[in-house]
């Protein structure tokens, strides 16, 4: 009787506990609209779809409740989704927020990296990578675009003048070569071996991260880890992926250690580095001191895992879903020819770009920023306030999970008339003068803003020279058919079918 009593009594402190969250949640439900739940399951049905649909079906809803959108999970679980920028701004300048619990997804692979670090170790590792991304050393990183960009175009001149062909897997193997020279200073041929045992790991762990995103498993990491067949896999792969860096980055500081000039305080001369010759991502990690002592390998490799993740996918899509709209708007692929053609001369296949010259490409960078606009590489980002926040007249508690809708915010008819038409005019000076600083976001904004964002426009500036240079790309007979998914990266659902024809 006494263990009955004890069980109902401990029962009923949790129920009292949910329904006190329960109601709260309720309110802040009410306030921002959103699909009506079910019981214990939420919203969680809305999703019962294949895999793009999922995205399609997060459209829909902020279409049909939006501009704001409150979301259930199981039980209490819940996101809150925003468009507004206003309210988009607040969050992201919050002083101390967080990655939302789809980040942690990745923590097993990435641990602590800058992606998902917070407080005092995301500072000071934001500090520390900061200078990798001075001019001088991207300088240095545009002779490998070239490089990949040039194997690329060279690969693809078979499918010349025949029938279609998904241009998204050259352009992934294309920004896998070129983020691991850049950031490892090593190299692990994907284009010429897309079988690659490690190339092959890091595409399985994307495909591993979106199945957990979609299980209802996925928010209780317990649980998944030990009853989830994924969970099993994604652990080995992360070991392989973990053993390939280890190995790397042993081999790298051997290297440094055998040289004569390997010594060097960043934190007191950065031009030493910036002028060091063939200097990578990984060179500076192994270089740093941190109150006179250096990073562990741990630390690196996280770092570098992250620089990995992140450098590749972000850029491959950019690319990709740019070609997409090229070659459904061939008039824009002309401009950029033209140009092409102005800057560089009748011999342009044959010119080496430089950081210097990649500037002078005005119109193809309006083209760019057009194509992140309608497909911008993550669509969402997710955070967690640390602490309460007021927002458009109600207080969100710590805790809240939150994510910025970049995909619908990036279609504001009122920012963007027409939205879906493309458009790189919308990015001339004088246009771009009249939007707000939340308006566009294809980088995220606030402090933990894309670090990488320079890099990442000279790689997709020197692919589409070289590729537009070399070819006219028109559409394949399935294009319209596209449909796009998200993991953290917005993608097509099976590759984008594009033709070639060759330019003399």
């Amino acid at each position: 009787m006494l263990v009955q009593v004890v069980v109902v009594a401990v029962v009923i402190y949790f129920l009292g506990i949910f329904l006190r969250e329960r109601n709260k949640l309720k309110k802040i439900a009410a306030h921002f609209g959103g699909p009506k739940p079910l019981p214990v399951i939420g919203n969680l049905l809305e999703f019962n779809t294949d895999i793009p649909g999922i995205f399609e079906k997060s459209i829909h809803l902020v279409k049909a409740h939006g501009p704001n959108l409150f979301l259930w999970g199981i039980l209490n679980q819940n996101i809150l989704l925003l468009t507004e920028p206003k309210l988009v701004e607040k969050v992201l300048l919050a002083k101390q927020t967080q990655k939302s619990l789809l980040y942690s997804f990745l923590h097993s692979w990435l641990r602590t990296g800058l992606l998902l670090s917070s407080g005092e170790k995301w500072f000071q590792r934001r500090r520390i990578i900061t200078p990798t991304f001075h001019f001088k050393i991207l300088e240095q990183f545009v002779s490998v675009f070239n490089r990949e960009a040039d194997t690329m175009v060279g690969l693809m001149r078979k499918h010349a003048g025949r029938e279609e062909f998904d241009v998204y897997s050259y352009v992934t193997l294309m920004a896998l070569d070129s983020v691991c020279e850049t950031s490892m200073g090593t190299t692990v041929n994907a284009q010429s071996d897309p079988n690659n045992r490690y190339v092959q790991n890091v595409k399985r762990m994307s495909v591993l991260f979106l199945l957990r995103v979609v299980n209802l498993l996925g928010g209780y990491p317990n649980l998944y880890s030990i009853v989830h067949p994924s969970a099993y896999e994604q652990r080995a792969l992360v070991r392989k992926l973990h053993d390939f860096t280890d190995n790397v980055i042993a081999q790298r500081r051997q290297q440094l250690q055998n040289s004569s000039d390997h010594k060097m305080d960043i934190n007191q001369n950065k031009e030493s580095v910036y002028l060091k010759q063939k200097m990578t991502f990984l060179d500076l990690l192994l270089n740093v001191t941190v109150d006179g002592k250096p990073l562990s390998d741990l630390d690196i490799r996280e770092e570098v895992d992250t620089f990995m993740f992140e450098g590749h996918d972000t850029t491959t899509s950019g690319i990709s879903f740019t070609i997409y709209q090229l070659v459904l708007n061939p008039h824009v692929q002309d401009k950029i020819y033209e140009e092409i053609v102005a800057i560089l001369g009748k011999d342009h296949k044959s010119v080496e770009l430089t950081y210097q010259s990649l500037q002078e490409f005005k119109y193809l960078e309006m083209a760019i920023k057009e194509g992140l606009r309608l497909f911008p590489p993550v669509p969402f980002i997710g955070r967690n306030l640390v602490e309460s926040i007021e927002l458009d007249g109600i207080t969100l508690p710590a805790g809240q999970d939150i994510l910025v809708a970049i995909y619908m915010i990036h279609r504001n008819p009122e920012v963007f008339p027409d939205p879906e038409r493309y458009d790189p005019e919308r990015f001339a000076d004088a246009a771009e003068s009249k939007r707000g600083p939340y308006d566009y976001i294809p980088f995220s904004a606030g402090s933990r803003n894309c670090i990488g964002q320079r890099f990442a426009m000279l790689e997709m500036k020197t692919a589409l020279i070289k590729l537009i240079g070399n070819y006219r790309l028109l559409p394949g007979e399935s294009l319209r058919k596209l449909r796009v998914k998200t993991d953290l990266v917005l993608r097509p659902d099976v590759g984008i079918p594009i033709r070639l024809v060759e330019r003399p």
